[in-house]
This record gives C-alpha cells, structure tokens and sequence, in this order.
C-alpha cells in the first residue's frame, strides 16, 4: 500500500499539472506560492521539533523574519 503525499508533494503535484495545462495563469502563480508555504511549513515543523525551548525574543526575532522584516 502507498503511503499517504506529504502536503508539499500535493502541491508539488498540483504546481506541475497547472504548469502543463495553464501555463503563465494567475492559479499556477498561486500554486507556486502555496507549495514554497507547504516545505517551508515542513522544514519548520521539522527544526522546532529539533530545537531546545526558546526565549520569547528568541521566538519575536524568528516570527518578524517570517513577517518579512528585518530582525538583525
């Protein structure tokens, strides 16, 4: 029995049959974004899991990065 897809491997999928079938539409850009969401997600998950517990400013200079500001 296969195992279940990963939700990147979904988006995967679905970012490579938009770019099959609806090359340069507004969707496949949206795809794009959702999948580059989904292993971003995936390799938080994965490092968080792996971390000691966090300060609080550790964890605002880590959630300002995700906002896309600069936290230097």
């Amino acid at each position: 029995m296969a195992k279940p897809l990963t939700p990147a491997q979904r988006q995967r999928n679905r970012v490579a049959a938009l770019t099959k079938h609806h090359p340069g539409s507004t969707v496949l850009a949206e795809a794009r974004r959702d999948l580059a969401a989904s292993k971003l997600a995936g390799y938080i998950e994965k490092i968080v899991g792996e971390a000691p517990d966090l300060l609080p400013a550790q964890r605002d200079r880590l959630a300002l990065l995700l906002q896309g500001g600069d936290a230097a």
